[in-house]
């Protein structure tokens, strides 16, 4: 029996009885999903939608978002950023909310796959196809939770079986078993899932074999730089992420051709997109809204020509662009198009009021640029002789600097309101990445160059010099490819969790993040195991703490 104490996911259904005299409420509730509810056709379907509604606890929240983006060499603390989390402070410890807001939701809905992965056998009212692809979807959506708990702690706790009843022991499964675990899921996802998600009229969201065989890629990817790692290990990252982008034009996937069009609102179901994680306006079902539309959000109400609008965004300030993300990665901002189509450049004005004159006169007219951020240097005199904000990167500050707009949500329901735009967390530009990192631990810098000038030909359209964004195979190297993913990834969620795959992060974090780099140790490889979890173990061996903390 697992040993944590999950927060079961509870089913609760009403009935509203109404007669001519009075109004009653009768409540006939499910306590929580048990064995017999699962055995049936409508708590099947129950359980799996929790399993994936889980996700939204994790995949557009600030919790994941601050395990994943800050204190790497990609993005550093905002005005509005974490003061200790963020700069591996001396109170960052297990104590933060951050921990524990990835690691309940990952366990809770573990369980929940196990519910369905365990009574697969026994459910009523569903045909024996139907319930062979909830299991596969339960099995993806499984190896993910797992993915990331492994990621973040190493040795975890691995619970195969469904738990209805609380446990205060537990225990630390090797890494090795875990990755197992992780890949036999995935390998019987890909067997049971439909093969992609814009063939047969698969909803957005949902399972399929092409996402399934990306998450196996990285897996494998990723066991192999640990010290569990397979002899085969990278060759069969490399076969499996070739396979799936030797098939994309059977599964009707490919690169869009333009980079901006990928994040585009509206667009995420796009060919590019395998996995995403969807949100809604009713927040009955959400649960959780996103908040990453204002995590990249810098101060520009606080600047004279503006105030808070639904086109700019709620400047959260949580996190910006480290000087060698925007100056050194985005070197190229001529051929490569990547860096205007990721980070906002100008602000328009939308405040009237706000407009500074000059003898009475206004500067410049509402709709006029109130604030203009180039990405590259510009003279003193330049920027004194400009009648509206003139940022050069060198005078970037907590609150101005450019806006990473991936996330932007111009639909929302109001100003201050969160997005419920889907979440793109696997994409096929990454598998191309993936193949190429997988290629050079294999010396094949030929075909490692091959995958990554796919990725940086696009990124040329519609103007840039493809010949000029060419790269050698001489040219490819492990940095290099992890410079290539943050122009293609930065802010996706991922940068943290690429560095610790590639044993780069105290290093690179020490280069490029000035903020962090003092600070960054060995011991910080791995997030600490959250305080609650150790204080709720208190039957049999005490639940073992991280090395360092």
């Amino acid at each position: 029996m697992s040993s944590f104490l999950y927060r079961i996911f509870a089913i609760t259904s009403m009935a509203i009885v109404i007669s001519s005299c009075n109004k009653q409420l009768i409540e006939d509730p499910k306590s929580s999903l048990t064995p017999q509810y699962f055995q049936t056709a409508q708590g099947f379907q129950s359980g799996l939608d929790a399993a994936y509604a889980g996700n939204r606890n994790l995949w557009g929240s600030e919790k994941l978002m601050t395990m994943t983006v800050p204190g790497t060499d990609e993005f550093k603390s905002g005005g509005g950023g974490n003061s200790s989390f963020n700069v591996y402070a001396s109170s960052y410890d297990a104590s933060s909310e951050f921990l524990y807001g990835v690691w309940n939701p990952c366990y809770t809905y573990i369980n929940t796959c196990n519910g369905i992965i365990d009574n697969g056998a026994t459910v009523t009212g569903l045909d024996a196809n139907s319930v062979k692809q909830k299991i596969a979807e339960a099995k993806f959506l499984r190896a993910n939770y797992y993915f990331l708990l492994l990621r973040f702690f190493g040795p975890v706790t691995l619970s195969k079986k469904f738990i209805s009843e609380p446990s205060t022991s537990a225990d630390r499964a090797p890494i090795a078993e875990v990755y197992d675990f992780i890949v036999q899921d995935l390998k019987d996802a890909v067997a049971g899932l439909p093969p992609s998600p814009t063939l047969n009229g698969v909803l957005p969201g949902k399972a399929t074999a092409a996402a399934a065989s990306h998450l196996l890629a990285k897996v494998y990817l990723t066991r192999a730089y640990s010290s569990a790692k397979q002899p085969d290990d990278f060759q069969n990252a490399y076969n499996t992420a070739k396979a799936l982008i030797d098939n994309v034009g059977t599964l009707n996937l490919g690169l869009l051709p333009d980079f901006s069009s990928v994040f585009s609102e509206g667009n995420e179901a796009n060919r590019e997109v395998l996995w995403s994680v969807q949100h809604t306006a009713n927040l009955t079902y959400n649960g959780v809204s996103s908040e990453l539309n204002f995590h990249y959000v810098m101060g520009y109400e606080n600047y004279p020509g503006l105030v808070r609008s639904m086109a700019y965004g709620r400047p959260y300030g949580r996190v910006q662009l480290t000087s060698w993300l925007g100056n050194v990665c985005f070197a190229d901002k001529t051929n490569d198009t990547r860096y205007y189509k990721t980070f906002q450049s100008v602000w328009l004005s939308n405040s009237a009021d706000k407009i500074p004159k000059v003898n009475g006169v206004p500067k410049y007219a509402l709709g006029d640029t109130a604030i203009y951020m180039p990405g590259v240097d510009v003279t003193n005199a330049k920027i004194n002789a400009t009648r509206y904000l003139l940022v050069p990167p060198r005078n970037y500050t907590l609150q101005l600097y450019p806006t990473m707009t991936k996330y932007q949500d111009t639909k929302r329901a109001g100003i201050n309101d969160p997005s419920v735009r889907p979440i793109i967390v696997y994409r096929l530009a990454e598998t191309y990445l993936l193949a190429a990192e997988a290629a050079v631990n294999l010396n094949d810098n030929t075909n490692a160059a091959k995958y990554i000038n796919v990725v940086r030909a696009r990124a040329a359209f519609p103007n840039g010099d493809v010949a000029a964004m060419n790269v050698t195979p001489a040219q490819i190297t492990l940095d290099y490819i992890l410079d290539e993913r943050a122009r293609e990834l930065c802010g996706e969620q991922t940068r943290w969790l690429d560095l610790v795959r590639t044993n780069k992060l105290v290093e690179r974090v020490k280069l490029y993040n000035p903020d962090a780099g003092p600070n960054i140790q060995q011991k910080h490889v791995l997030r600490p195991i959250p305080q609650s979890q150790i204080d709720r173990i208190i039957t049999g061996n005490k639940y073992p703490q991280n090395d360092g903390f």
